[in-house]
């Protein structure tokens, strides 16, 4: 939940924001959100979370930090359309200032792509830290992971194998009921959905 709801708003903020302002703002936005894009971040954060001990603090700041500028990229995509609508023209005739713009009109046009973010970023995460932790690069003893325990599980798999099936069963459960909440609430919010506003 920590990393869902920081990639969330960092990228909703940065992605539409960059989107409204255009310019040098937009240009040196997606030059940073490029340049992280190719940086290869499971090596990244198997050594910040080795170095940290395995903290479980430190891997989700670096979860948000490596999580939010896919999410930053598409969200400018849909803002582009949006900042040339007649309500953005007419807020920013009345005076209103940027960033006021940004919060007040272009982020609630696009609320159900951020819950539908939020939710499938916490599958994410979820599935990222459970490979770190299975190959020893995640969370540690005595703190408890999925990873963790599948990792310990598959060592025992002959002689005891509901030590590693629980903890996988419980994952899959948990990614695939995230993923049908994430569809769910697509179709309650998305007003172009045959079932919006009755899911």
């Amino acid at each position: 939940l920590t990393v869902s709801i920081g990639t969330t708003v960092i990228s909703a903020l940065v992605g539409t924001a960059s989107a409204y302002f255009g310019g040098l703002v937009e240009r040196t936005t997606l030059l940073i959100i490029h340049f992280l894009m190719v940086v290869p971040t499971f090596l990244v954060l198997a050594l910040i979370s080795n170095s940290a001990g395995g903290d479980w603090r430190v891997i989700s700041l670096a979860l948000i930090f490596i999580g939010w500028f896919f999410q930053a990229r598409v969200i400018w995509t849909m803002a582009l359309s949006l900042r040339e609508r007649e309500y953005v023209h007419a807020a920013r005739y009345m005076g209103v200032r940027g960033m006021r713009i940004v919060i007040r009109h272009l982020l609630p046009n696009i609320g159900s792509l951020l819950v539908i973010n939020f939710t499938l970023g916490g599958v994410a995460a979820v599935i990222t830290e459970t490979g770190l932790s299975f190959i020893g690069f995640g969370v540690k003893i005595p703190d408890v992971s999925l990873g963790s325990l599948i990792g310990s599980g598959a060592n025992t798999i002959t002689s005891a194998p509901w030590v590693f099936y629980f903890p996988a069963a419980a994952l899959t459960l948990l990614t695939v009921s995230m993923a049908l909440v994430a569809d769910g609430l697509r179709d309650a919010l998305d007003p172009t959905s045959a079932a919006g506003g009755r899911a």
